[in-house]
């Protein structure tokens, strides 16, 4: 089943329980995959790899606009952002632990043979495409950048 009928049916399942939040999240996401459905140039349906690529993005905004929002004493607003945050969180993949996450990239380092931080750019193009979707790219960064210097 598609991303947008998991949506669509999950719409439905939080407009019988009466769950304004919920309902505004989804529908949020909604918007976002007919967006890029429509857009100038588009495929009609979306691949799975856009699919998470797009809700990789929606979490990434809505986590830096709680944080903004906490930083700002707006913890109605932060508060909104996480819970959209969370029913985003949903239908992407299992985020890797950090344990999980050092041990692909020491993988990936061995395989691209890099051998100090002047490779981090050969390893970074590999890990974010190996790992698209499973870990945040700052986090990956932070990680390459730590495996590279020790």
């Amino acid at each position: 089943m598609s991303l947008k009928a998991t949506i669509d049916a999950d719409i439905k399942k939080a407009m019988l329980a009466r769950n304004k939040e919920e309902l505004d999240a989804l529908r949020g996401i909604k918007s976002l995959i007919l967006l890029a459905e429509t857009e100038k140039g588009g495929a009609e349906a979306l691949t799975p790899d856009a699919e998470n690529k797009l809700l990789m993005k929606a979490a990434k905004q809505r986590k830096e606009s709680a944080e903004i929002f906490q930083q700002q004493g707006r913890n109605d607003l932060a508060e909104k952002e996480l819970f959209q945050l969370e029913v985003i969180s949903r239908y992407l993949p299992k985020q890797l632990s950090e344990e999980e996450l050092v041990s692909e990239l020491k993988k990936i380092i061995s395989d691209a043979g890099a051998a100090g931080p002047q490779d981090m750019g050969k390893v970074m193009g590999l890990a974010t495409k190996i790992l698209a979707g499973k870990a945040d790219g700052r986090q990956i960064a932070e990680s390459v950048k730590k495996l590279l210097a020790g």
